[in-house]
């Protein structure tokens, strides 16, 4: 046990190498899995080529900014006493990793689809388990490099700043150890924005060209081989469900680490690690759940083909779980000392008051269970508004009878409805989580729902898989009992992919609500007055926001789908032969479309993220700016919950179709009346719910991380000395957390 005390430390960033060398196992395994014919293997390397295609041109504007930015942050790093131009060093590693992990992702992604497509000829059995390990491996390599490079910082930064001058967990070089980590959780957030937005553009650019003059106008099938846009279709689920989901994830989850170990470092605890228990938690607890996400992945598994797939899923999904709940527990009373946690402070002079919070490490406990139990409901609820079978899309197929509007009408009313449950879970949770052990319950909460990001990510990246394996058995016209099986996996998929957006949400709600604490304490705000007309308008200001940003996204993809739809037009007049199977589209036309639009349009959506915080919180205070964040963090909730549930709801109305739905007693299939409106519902839904809806949680965080790096330069802009600022620091700016030890300790 001593050995575990002295170096729990260095164990982390082993427990996420022992993430990288699983995942490494399993993406072995995949690419050792029959590629099928050479037809296959064709359109799987036009895919893989339209990727990486993509990926290079989105990296090379990245890269000129990630420069300017690490420029920037060095510079304003010299300027407090609580910074370091070594900032700059941990959002380019933070930069780096997170387009790393959206890398591996995508990348295997394209290995594992046509080899799920070949193993559909045999089984389902066979073809979940290639396309889930596929999934897995991106899971693991997310929640593996994010471990590994959070913790690896922390302990470079610790041992510079706090543990080589003998300084203790509460000083303020200790505040500056975090400050400078901060940075590597800013790079990851501001590459997962840009990824996802512009992969969203990219692929329901794609999406809604091959679909309107696909499916609508030339009546062949989605993924059909003569539709020029269908190769930049399939590309467009790896750039944007999996490239840009695994980005996104991977700084949610660092972001919610980061949050509670900013709030960790106000705790004085008298504990056998230094003192830093409560900072090291969170990681631990990371490092917890990518352990039993790979033993949960494990029970993913069906033998016959009438097994249920999403049962399969879910219940590997509630073993790593219960499981990490039953760990976290005995690592909570193993690492937090005992006593009781007193969080308060004198709203007049900013001192501490004893007894005005009291909690436990059993609190500390609960307020993690806590932080399961929304994420799980959250998937649940989602789940349940848009899945096949459910009434939510029942009501938009029945509607769908009666013409296109209708059906929109149906959709925004169910997206609409899909935000009450959660948002009431949500509130639940938060309340629930600060009643056990405060602001820092609310943030370790979120530790507890994002500890099984691997499992979760694996279970979304697994959809864009099976997704893409549909449309390779299409293209290639393999057997009908191939695509009822890539048809099965999709179906699922189509519903996982919404419970991942939820889950995303959900997450980026209370990882928002963690760094909005962690700014407040930073940034030395007492309270934020909303009576104040200043901090009202920069509430109001903020609650805009997410509706300029998803009208800014939205509207991206319909011009980039407008050039797609007269590309694909110009292709079927002009090509004589493509109907008959005579001739072979341009795919490579729309594929650069699709590329050059979505790296046009992903930089103004990107900068309203990360200039807005800035601007407001220079001209007009931390407390105009608190208010800001309030705003945009509760409408781009809302936003989010309500854009990705509308839009994967009208997608498997849509879907039901192919099986046959029974509307007023009458049986419709594919190109009847009540199946072409449900297209077009879910062309209004692509860019809700792969685009503009799961943006929202990355805008979201991203303002509260960029408010929190640049919360120092606020605090000390108005004091006179480095010696008053550490002063003002210490004793008057920080929502302070007392534990009192237990005697026998």
């Amino acid at each position: 046990m001593d050995f575990l005390n002295n170096y729990l430390i260095y164990l982390i960033p082993v427990i996420g190498l022992i993430g990288i060398l699983a995942m490494a196992i399993k993406a072995a395994w995949v690419t050792k899995q029959d590629a099928g014919d050479g037809d296959m293997a064709q359109l799987a390397g036009y895919i893989a080529d339209g990727a990486m295609a993509f990926l290079r041109a989105e990296w090379k504007i990245l890269s000129g900014f990630v420069l300017i930015a690490g420029i920037l942050l060095a510079w304003s790093g010299t300027t407090v006493a609580t910074s370091s131009p070594v900032i700059a060093i941990s959002f380019l590693i933070g930069a780096f990793l997170s387009a790393f992990a959206g890398f591996l992702g995508m990348r295997i992604a394209t290995k594992a689809n046509v080899r799920t497509t070949q193993a559909a000829r045999s089984s389902l059995a066979k073809a979940l388990k290639v396309s889930f390990t596929g999934g897995t491996v991106m899971g693991l390599g997310v929640a593996g490099l994010a471990i590994i490079g959070l913790g690896s910082l922390f302990i470079v930064f610790y041992t510079m700043y706090v543990k080589s001058h003998g300084l203790d967990v509460n000083s303020e070089a200790m505040a500056k150890a975090l400050d400078v980590l901060a940075g590597f959780s800013l790079g990851a957030e501001s590459i997962a924005l840009f990824a996802r937005v512009g992969g969203g553009i990219y692929t329901k650019a794609a999406d809604v060209g091959a679909d309107l003059v696909g499916k609508v106008e030339a009546g062949i099938p989605e993924d059909d081989v003569r539709n020029p846009a269908t190769i930049a279709d399939n590309v467009g689920d790896n750039v944007g469900d999996v490239a840009g989901m695994g980005a996104d994830l991977f700084g949610s989850y660092v972001a919610t680490m980061l949050a509670t170990m900013v709030l960790g470092r106000e705790i004085v605890s008298h504990d056998a690690f230094g003192g830093i228990a409560p900072v090291l938690l969170p990681m631990v607890i990371a490092g917890l759940g990518l352990i039993f996400s790979i033993v949960g992945a494990a029970f993913v598994k069906i033998k016959n083909e009438t097994d249920s797939v999403q049962k399969a899923l879910n219940i590997g999904n509630w073993a790593s779980i219960v499981l990490t709940a039953i760990a976290t527990y005995f690592v909570v009373q193993w690492m937090l000392p005992a006593g009781e946690f007193h969080m308060s402070r004198d709203e007049a002079n900013g001192s501490i008051k004893a007894g005005s919070l009291i909690f436990t490490k059993d609190g500390v406990f609960l307020s993690i269970v806590v932080g399961l139990i929304v994420g799980t409901l959250m998937s649940i609820i989602t789940e349940y508004y848009t899945a096949m079978g459910k009434r939510p899309v029942l009501s938009i197929i029945r509607q769908s009878s009666t013409g296109h509007a209708t059906n929109i009408i149906g959709g925004l009313a169910v997206g609409m409805e899909s935000t009450v449950l959660p948002i009431l879970v949500l509130a639940s949770g938060i309340y629930g989580s600060y009643h056990f052990a405060g602001l820092y319950g609310v943030s370790i909460a979120a530790a507890g729902m994002m500890a099984t990001t691997a499992m979760q990510l694996a279970i979304d990246a697994f959809g864009p898989i099976a997704d893409n394996a549909g449309g390779i058995a299409e293209m290639s016209r393999l057997p009908e009992e191939v695509r009822h099986r890539t048809d099965n996996l999709d179906a699922v998929g189509n519903t996982t992919a919404a419970t991942g957006k939820g889950f995303a949400i959900a997450s980026a709600a209370l990882t928002s609500l963690a760094l909005f604490a962690a700014f407040v304490g930073v940034a030395g705000i007492e309270h934020i007055d909303i009576y104040k007309a200043d901090v009202l308008a920069g509430l109001f200001v903020g609650g805009m926001i997410p509706f300029i940003f998803s009208a800014l996204c939205i509207s991206a993809v319909g011009r980039a789908a407008m050039a797609m739809v007269e590309e694909v037009r110009r292709q079927f007049r002009e090509i004589p032969g493509i109907m008959e199977y005579k001739a072979k589209p341009e795919y490579e036309k729309c594929v650069a479309i699709s590329t050059k639009a979505s790296i046009r349009e992903m930089v103004a959506p990107g900068l309203i993220a990360l200039i807005t915080p800035i601007i407001i919180g220079f001209a007009f205070g931390p407390e105009v700016l608190g208010g800001l964040l309030a705003g945009v963090t509760v409408s781009g909730v809302l936003m989010g919950i309500f854009q990705s549930n509308a839009g994967g709801a009208w997608d498997n109305a849509k879907k039901s179709f192919e099986k046959g739905v029974e509307i007023n007693g009458e049986i419709h299939y594919k190109k009847s009346e009540p199946h072409k409106a449900s297209v077009t519902g879910d062309t209004v839904g692509d860019p809700f719910k792969d685009t503009s809806g799961p943006s929202m949680n990355i805008l979201i965080k991203l303002m509260s991380i960029v408010s929190l790096v640049i919360a120092p330069h606020l605090n000390h802009s108005d004091a006179g000395s480095q010696h008053a600022q550490r002063e003002v620091h210490r004793q008057s700016l920080i929502t302070h957390v007392v534990i009192k030890a237990d005697k026998k300790l």
